[in-house]
């Protein structure tokens, strides 16, 4: 037994930190290959991987840098003669400052890794402190290694500072402080009443006039196709919102005679823009290396990097090294320029860089096939469905050990979980539905009504007061009543807006049930529940007429009559409103008015997307992006939101004296 743990000692110390350099290598491509795709792919495999990539990353080159110091101190106590193979693992050390720096496409996973930017800047003094050390012995032989040694940790301590600066730039503190102005005293008036006084003094009848500064509003030179231009200067402005501060009035009106000239398909695509710009800020190195100074450093790296490969190519004698040891340092060298290569291919082919090119070319540019900037889907939860289809069963561990695992519910919510493409229809008629309001007085104070305003157009419809639910409780009336009315539409009879209807009621449901910090503040989640327990023991005593027919389903939540409300036969004990449902969708199929759904349902849209902050917004551009970002955004640059600032412009103090 002690022989063979022996046998295992000794190849842990052979091959450990070989293993180690080169699933760190294998880390760094992952990264560098899924960090920017996230901003497009909202499936849950890539944030998987990139999850587990990123935590191993960090943790792998930390481990390897302290075995690394800790066998230099051993020899160092012990002094024996250095091996050729301790110089490479001296030289490999200083890669993995490099790979702590991490690539260009993520420097956070979430947003909760900004915020621990100084726990950061400890891990930066340490790793960088042990690398530095090994490479101090290293530097008392006498050969080209520890030269080429000084180059790489150069390269980087510049990576992982500009990892760290730009988790600094994106915490929300310094966020937020980087948009303030500058401070304004405003005119100073001390001396303005030292003049008052004076001339009052010297008998003058005094007076104050006050003159209003009418700001002169920016004019836009509407091109053909806008795009990445006109998305940054909005960006500049409008990323405010992210952190929750208040617009200018002036904002709000050159940002909406701008809007008003465009398409919807237009609209969203200039929102799409700044969105990926906001995602690059708080989740890459962005704001570090596109600029003057980033291109710099990133030559800086990139020449280090490659002259420490030739050197070793060319000058450096590699008779004593393993063959495998060589083959691993290539490696590391190599790999280290494709990524830097590639880097520089991401960084000219960004819109960030496409920002610089002339106005002119810039329409060309847009001309060419369009990049994906986010991934363009909705996300779908069907209440009906999870009710009469328990997909669950299909899996593999039966049900109960999900629930005694405490895990049926996180199943329950991606099992059942679906995609449909953002199509340009629907986002036509978002952008028409909310132009609407633009011209009225009060356009924000028409999104508090929760889809009231729509319905109030049409008095004869018999809803009971509905208009005054709660908005949760209005998302589950409205969601089982347009998925009945759609279920029993032939299909042949359905409109364009009946597709939207129902596309927008299953993804407000998913909101509901994956995403409630997205909604206003309620009970959502217990009356989901409590439906949801309504409908299964409703389905299952009619398991036998139904057979898994949907069409039967609904049919049979029809024929229950709804003469006695079901609050009076509920109380307050069940907060179910499956039958309330039921009532509200025999009154719309009596009208068949999809338009009437569909305005409802936008309305709901943009009333929970102005009851969600900035900070949730920006959480979920990292899972592909939400239809409700974009429609939160498109609505700030209509008007139609409170965080504007509304005043009647700017006014100063003139003294009268006469």
């Amino acid at each position: 037994m002690e022989e063979v743990l022996l046998r295992l000692i000794t190849f842990l110390e052979e091959w450990e930190v070989r293993v180690f350099i080169i699933l760190s290598l294998a880390l760094q491509i992952l990264l560098i290959m899924l960090g920017n795709r996230r901003k497009y792919v909202c499936k849950l495999w890539i944030r998987i991987i990139l999850w587990c990539a990123y935590l191993l990353a960090d943790w792998v080159a930390v481990v390897s840098l302290g075995i690394t110091s800790k066998n230099t101190l051993d020899a160092c106590h012990k002094r024996i003669k250095v091996e050729p193979g301790i110089e490479l693992r001296w030289f490999w050390a200083q890669f993995f400052v490099l790979h702590l720096g991490g690539p260009d496409t993520i420097t956070a996973y979430s947003l909760e890794d900004n915020e621990l930017w100084l726990r950061h800047l400890v891990g930066m003094v340490i790793q960088t402190g042990l690398a530095s050390y090994v490479l101090l012995v290293a530097l008392r032989s006498s050969n080209w290694l520890p030269s080429l040694s000084v180059l790489i940790f150069i390269a980087g301590a510049i990576k992982y500072g500009e990892r760290l600066y730009t988790l600094r730039a994106a915490n929300s503190e310094h966020f937020r402080d980087s948009m303030l102005p500058e401070p304004d005293p405003g005119p100073n008036y001390a001396k303005f009443m030292e003049e008052y006084t004076m001339k009052e003094a010297e008998g003058y009848e005094v007076g104050v006039d006050e003159v209003i500064e009418i700001p002169v509003l920016a004019q836009h030179d509407f091109p053909d196709k806008p795009g990445i231009h006109e998305a940054y200067d909005l960006f500049l402005t409008f990323k405010r919102l992210f952190a929750d501060a208040i617009l200018s009035f002036q904002d709000r009106d050159s940002s909406r005679s701008y809007f008003q000239n465009l398409s919807g398909e237009q609209a969203f695509d200039v929102v799409e823009i700044e969105l990926g710009f906001m995602f690059d800020e708080l989740y890459t190195k962005a704001s570090v290396v596109y600029n003057l100074w980033g291109c710099i450093l990133r030559m800086i790296t990139f020449s280090f990097t490659l002259f420490a490969w030739m050197a070793f190519l060319f000058v450096c004698e590699k008779g004593k090294y393993k063959q495998l040891d060589l083959v691993i340092t290539h490696l590391l060298l190599g790999v280290a320029i494709c990524l830097e290569i590639y880097a520089v291919f991401v960084l000219v082919n960004s819109d960030w860089t496409c920002r610089l090119i002339k106005r002119g070319k810039m329409i060309q540019w847009l001309q060419q096939p369009k990049k994906k900037r986010w991934s363009e889907k909705m996300s779908q939860h069907n209440l009906l469905d999870l009710c009469v289809w328990d997909k669950s069963a299909l899996l593999f561990f039966p049900r109960s050990i999900t629930k005694a695992a405490k895990i049926d519910h996180y199943l329950e919510k991606h099992w059942h979980k679906s995609f449909v493409d953002v199509s340009i229809d629907l986002k036509n008629l978002i952008f028409i539905e909310l132009k609407k309001y633009t011209t009225a007085s009060d356009p924000a104070a028409m999104w508090s009504r929760k889809g009231s305003f729509t319905l109030g157009k049409y008095p004869f419809l018999s809803l009971d007061g509905i208009q005054e639910r709660e908005f949760d409780q209005g998302i589950l009336l409205w969601h089982i009543a347009t998925d009945i009315c759609y279920t029993l539409t032939p299909p042949k009879e359905r409109i364009p807006t009946a597709d939207h209807s129902k596309h927008i009621s299953d993804y407000m449901l998913y909101l509901l049930m994956v995403c409630p910090f997205m909604l206003p503040i309620g009970i959502g989640m217990i009356r989901l529940r409590d439906t949801c327990a309504e409908a299964k023991e409703f389905f299952r005593e009619r398991a036998t007429v139904i057979a898994s027919s949907k069409v039967e389903a609904c049919n049979k939540l029809l024929e229950v009559s709804t003469r006695v409300p079901p609050g009076k036969v509920k109380g307050d004990r069940s907060k179910s409103v499956l039958f309330d449902a039921c009532k509200l969708a025999k009154s719309l199929l009596k009208a068949q008015m999809w338009n009437v759904v569909s305005s409802v349902w936008v309305e709901m849209l943009a009333h929970a997307a102005t009851h969600c902050g900035g900070r949730h917004h920006a959480h979920q551009l990292r899972k592909g992006g939400e239809l409700l970002s974009h429609v939160w955004l498109l609505m700030a640059h209509l008007g139609i939101t409170e965080q504007f600032q509304i005043s009647q412009g700017h006014a100063r103090a003139k003294i009268r004296s006469c």
